[in-house]
């Protein structure tokens, strides 16, 4: 059978976004809980040589750690397919962001508050890549509560960078930060057009 051009099956547009942050802030996690395939997930089990190595104040209940990526997809109709790329936290594994962050629309900055600094590298990052990215603050459970601005004041973020709070295991709250990312990416496309 001989298809018309107009009767072939198109291929989606493919975006590329990244979930990054600090170790154990929730990446993992949140792109599990909106992949609609399996996650690709590459994680190993902390043993004794990361002693001294991985510092786990605040995370001392996590038993693994992403080594290389995590990957998910969102199919969002028949134009559009969504690339879930979860970077590792770990300092020693951020050879790899430049890699993942090839050909991105932006990137989600999972951040969890019980060790805010651990996002700095990740936020620094995509400010020196001009990559679009929003915070997503991770609301742990017992973990203190801050107001959006104190956030931003303690990770020094420009005013256009939006902030907003998850959480991660959620469905549907990973799902918003990815449409506030995308939002916030397509808002600084045209601001920025000739």
């Amino acid at each position: 059978m001989v298809f018309a051009l107009s009767e072939r099956r198109r291929m989606p547009n493919a975006v590329k976004i990244l979930i990054a942050g600090g170790f154990g802030a929730g990446k993992t996690t949140m792109v599990s809980a909106v992949s609609e395939t399996r996650t690709l997930r590459t994680e190993e089990l902390l043993t004794e040589r990361g002693v001294g190595v991985d510092d786990v104040s605040g995370v001392s209940a996590k038993r693994s750690t992403t080594v290389a990526m995590d990957f998910g997809r969102i199919t969002l109709n028949t134009d559009y397919v969504l690339y879930l790329f979860g970077t590792p936290g770990q300092e020693r594994f951020w050879f790899l962001w430049d890699e993942l962050a090839l050909g991105a629309l932006g990137a989600v900055v999972l951040a969890d508050t019980r060790r805010l600094a651990d996002c700095f590298a990740a936020v620094d990052y995509f400010e020196r890549r001009g990559t679009p990215f929003i915070v997503a603050v991770n609301c742990f459970e017992g973990a203190d509560q801050f107001e959006v601005e104190e956030i931003r004041l303690a990770l020094q973020l420009d005013p256009a960078i939006p902030i907003l709070l998850c959480d991660a295991r959620d469905k549907g709250s990973s799902r918003d930060m990815l449409i506030g990312l995308i939002d916030h990416a397509l808002q600084r496309r045209l601001l920025h057009a000739p």
